[in-house]
């Protein structure tokens, strides 16, 4: 684990601790509205294993998590169908934050205030790392992405627009 810039536990680190999940730690200026591609330039890596962790939820205002490549935008009509729910939308940012327990910018999918379901995009699983939110803005964690169907019951779904 690197300890250069040790940020304080989250509960997103406390939960990869509690489950035994080797990680690393990343830490980079947060930029307002910058994006995965902001954080992927900080930490010098491709935009693309850099994930999003976006809440949404369906027509029935029903809180789901979305991990989605940071170069991609997930095609909410294709999750909808694929998951069996008649509309999928990003919740507002004071919802999102209510169900996960993040800021937005600080999202995670681990140790959230409230369990959702998790969607991955299946191609994430594929690559050799991921970084994703560590449950603060400018700080994210390094895993293997084959761990998150385990960690965090993660369907894998197809809905990344093509680009």
């Amino acid at each position: 684990m690197s300890k250069a810039r040790h940020v304080s536990e989250t509960p997103a680190t406390q939960f990869l601790r509690d489950m035994g999940v080797e990680f690393t730690e990343h830490v980079y200026e947060y930029v307002e509205h910058g994006g995965t591609a902001a954080s992927a330039r900080a930490l010098g890596v491709d935009e693309h294993s850099v994930v999003k962790t976006l809440v949404m939820e369906d027509e029935k205002a029903a809180p789901l998590m979305v991990l989605m490549h940071g170069d991609r935008t997930v095609s909410t009509k294709n999750l909808a169908r694929q998951i069996g729910r008649k509309k999928v939308e990003p919740c507002k940012p004071d919802v999102a934050q209510r169900h996960s327990g993040y800021l937005v910018g600080g999202t995670s999918p681990f140790g959230t205030r409230k369990r959702m379901p998790v969607f991955v995009e299946r191609t994430v699983l594929d690559l050799p790392q991921i970084y994703i939110n560590g449950g603060r803005r400018g700080y994210l964690v390094g895993i293997r992405p084959s761990v998150l169907p385990a960690l965090v019951q993660a369907t894998p779904v197809e809905c990344a627009l093509k680009e």
